[in-house]
């Protein structure tokens, strides 16, 4: 506990005013968790504790937030982000906070509880598998006043917020903010009406959109996007099938596979083939993924992948903490791509089967050389790292610890 109580007030010192890299483009700023006792801090990043509770100071009207679970805990940083929502609410901000009914089981009670003790507050809770089958909210976003949005990867979890590599975005974009809300307000009603007995129709919205600006939102599921929304799905393949040097790449996991009833790990071969298609042409792909992607089968997909010509492919391995395990933590939870140095891509998606064509994502295209170089730095940061080493296909990789159980001694 005294280690924690360090980290927080490191992290707390830092809210006053740490720089934070300038882009091009007015309002976006790139953000990123830094896992303690990691070499993977950068001067110019600001760390989501300050973002987020910067964006809860700012609010005077409504806050927005759409999670998969809630989980906090006594004496780590991320205290001070509920304590900012907290106050938000206290001088009298509407906050509507929409969880996935499958995160009830990963949430911490202690945290569910103080939640709806926040004056002004309103929980909802949406069983997004009741509007697409086998699908969750596994968007992670918020939505401050209507003018200000932010997406990234973390989980509104303490873990996210000191223990997980991550990355996200604030943005101030009127257009992007206005799509992120329209998202939030149709699950919001959704909810409401599958509370109420009624059936809920999609909204039947399935497209590409041009390049629409520098900035632009994708969503998914398609059938569930409102007007103007992307596919994020449809909009990966072809962004990868349009690039034309490089493709780099940052995931928790990544697979061929989806997730079917009693275990089953049905084929899903969308992002597989286009990857596949554009190293096939000459793209170079650096495909980085954490320790979590080396359980069976997703490892063999993945040793498939990397004997294909211009592929690459390297597991990150965070190191452990000194303060004891952490279960599901000290793991890259990062989703960021890059495309031909000019194109940045940043989501809320891992990379297969169930996550674009089924549950509720957001991810933010950028298309800004600068955006793009700098998340290219972030991640040649980590590929280049002594946690980062090229999969090796003559490995038996041992089932990943993901709890963070100590290892059992050999008798």
């Amino acid at each position: 506990m005294a280690v924690l109580r360090r980290v927080s007030a490191f992290v707390l010192a830092l809210l006053a005013g740490a720089a934070h890299a300038e882009f091009s483009i007015p309002g976006a700023e790139l953000v990123q968790t830094v896992p303690v006792e990691t070499t993977l801090a950068n001067a110019d990043l600001r760390d989501p504790v300050a973002v987020w509770s910067e964006l809860f100071d700012s609010a005077r009207h409504e806050i927005l937030i759409g999670q998969f679970y809630a989980a906090s805990r006594p004496g780590t940083p991320f205290e001070h982000v509920l304590e900012r929502l907290e106050a938000a609410g206290a001088r009298g901000v509407h906050i509507r906070f929409l969880l996935e009914k499958r995160g009830l089981a990963l949430s911490e009670p202690a945290t569910l509880k103080r939640l709806r003790r926040i004056p002004n507050l309103e929980l909802r809770i949406l069983e997004f598998g009741a509007l697409k089958k086998s699908g969750i909210i596994h968007a992670k976003y918020l939505v401050v006043d209507g003018s200000a949005a932010y997406i990234g990867s973390q989980n509104f979890d303490w873990r996210s917020f000191t223990h997980i590599h991550e990355t996200g975005l604030r943005l101030a974009e009127p257009g992007v903010v206005s799509q992120v809300h329209a998202i939030f307000e149709q699950d919001w009603r959704n909810q409401a009406q599958l509370a109420a007995g009624a059936a809920v129709a999609p909204a039947g919205h399935s497209l590409v959109a041009p390049e629409a600006g520098t900035i632009q939102l994708v969503a998914s599921p398609a059938a569930w996007n409102p007007p103007g929304v992307a596919d994020s799905e449809a909009t990966l393949v072809a962004l990868l099938a349009a690039a034309k040097q490089e493709v780099r790449v940052q995931l928790l996991d990544y697979a061929p596979l989806g997730y079917g009833e009693g275990g089953a790990r049905p084929y899903y071969a969308t992002i597989d083939t286009a990857l596949r298609a554009a190293a096939s042409r000459g793209v170079r792909v650096r495909l980085m993924v954490s320790n979590w992607n080396t359980e069976k089968p997703a490892i063999d997909y993945l040793k498939s992948l990397a004997l294909v010509p211009n592929v690459q492919v390297r597991i990150v391995t965070l190191p452990a903490w000194s303060g004891g395990p952490v279960p599901f933590a000290r793991v890259m939870h990062s989703k960021t791509m890059v495309i031909d140095g000019a194109t940045a891509w940043i989501g809320t998606s891992n990379w297969s089967g169930g996550y674009f064509d089924n549950s509720r994502n957001l991810e933010v295209i950028v298309r800004d050389p600068a955006m793009a170089a700098r998340v290219a730095r972030m991640q040649e940061q980590v590929w280049t790292s002594a946690y980062a080493a090229p999969l090796d296909i003559n490995k038996n990789y041992p089932k990943p610890n993901k709890a963070g159980e100590p290892k059992k001694e050999a008798p």
